[in-house]
């Protein structure tokens, strides 16, 4: 008999999460609890069956003002191919949004939309009366590298240009080591001024320093720096949880440019991730199109040449019992976040600060 039961201990979630099928960093206790300090409470639902896991769901919930805001970041993990599971896990996620007064439940799972779990997931979400979410907060795409070849294969099935940026770096004395925890505020420099100089935005220092540091401590991050006679030329922090691996952070210095440090360093993160045990490497976020027009075209054919595949996902659903409230909503936040961001940069400017980002 199935039973859907609230776990409390961390180290309980984690396990429950292994025992499923390519469970996601963002489901983890240790995304959880980073979240909690900012604004966010997590609750977490495991489906279970004699004692063997099937589904779960980590929810986060932020009050804002007089509203209520639930979001399962890739989640729920479920096997979408099973349709009367999801049903099932669909369903109590409805009433759970109900009882708990949420505005919206978002859902973003990692379920490919060129499949026929992912065509059936999303009929059965729109089935169930969830909405295709008009705010994306993590990518919608990704690109994926499958690490269970050898490093020689792996190596042999990147783009020629590739291999020989990767080897013209090691030739050019550009070298890649672990950095230490001291050095993370010297790497958050080079990733707001990556940022800066990309025309994208990053949140503040201190999330990051706290995001790092506590996915360091729980063994789940590994950062890594690329550097020529001691100058740090480009930088990644690397991500994992059981068998996959996660390129989320990634930063470079507009300087020496020209020794293809990039290269050198996601072939170290490649060898990494797969010496820690993972055998799919996701380059995290990947252009909505493939069309040479997409700002993130350039992105895409960088993860490309070292071999990663191009996975389109289903993207986010949202579901609200108060559809008149959540109509209201989405018409006046993107006036509340433009507001907010010409605030933000007014301070920034007022301070003086704008160089150092």
């Amino acid at each position: 008999m199935r039973s859907l039961d609230i776990i409390e201990s961390p180290e309980d979630w984690d396990a429950s999460l292994l025992a499923l099928p390519d469970p996601h960093v963002l489901q983890s206790s240790t995304w959880g609890a980073l979240k909690s300090k900012q604004g966010w409470h997590p609750t977490r639902l495991l489906w279970s069956e004699a004692g063997r896991p099937l589904a779960a769901a980590q929810i986060l919930i932020q009050q804002r003002g007089r509203l209520r805001l639930g979001y399962i970041a890739k989640g729920p993990l479920v096997d979408w191919a099973n349709l009367p599971l999801v049903d099932e896990v669909l369903s109590r996620l409805e009433i759970y949004a109900r009882d708990h007064g949420l505005l919206l439940l978002k859902i973003d799972p990692d379920v490919r939309r060129d499949t026929m779990p992912g065509l059936a997931g999303v009929s059965l979400l729109r089935w169930h009366g969830w909405r295709e979410s008009r705010e994306q907060i993590q990518f919608c795409n990704t690109m994926v590298l499958d690490l269970r070849p050898s490093l020689d294969t792996l190596m042999e099935q990147m783009k020629s240009k590739w291999r020989y940026n990767i080897r013209l770096a090691v030739r050019r004395g550009v070298t890649v080591r672990e950095a230490q925890e001291s050095e993370l505020p010297a790497l958050y420099d080079m990733y707001a001024k990556t940022a800066d100089r990309g025309n994208f935005t990053v949140r503040e220092k201190p999330y990051y320093m706290v995001a790092w540091r506590q996915f360091m401590q729980a063994n789940l991050a590994v950062p890594l720096v690329a550097e020529i006679e001691g100058e740090p030329l480009a930088m990644v922090v690397l991500l994992h949880f059981g068998e996959r691996a996660w390129y989320m952070y990634g930063a470079s210095r507009a300087r020496h440019r020209q020794l293809m440090p990039n290269h050198l360093l996601q072939w170290e993160a490649i060898r990494r991730a797969k010496a820690l045990g993972c055998t799919t490497y996701d380059l995290w976020g990947a252009p909505d199109m493939l069309d040479e027009r997409d700002p993130l075209w350039g992105v895409y054919r960088f993860k490309q040449g070292f071999g990663a595949a191009f996975v389109p996902h289903i993207g986010a659903y949202d579901y609200t019992p108060k559809l008149w409230l959540y109509r209201i909503y989405h018409f006046l936040r993107p006036r509340a976040v433009m507001l907010a961001h010409r605030r933000y940069w007014a301070e920034v400017e007022a301070a003086g600060e704008h160089d150092a980002l």
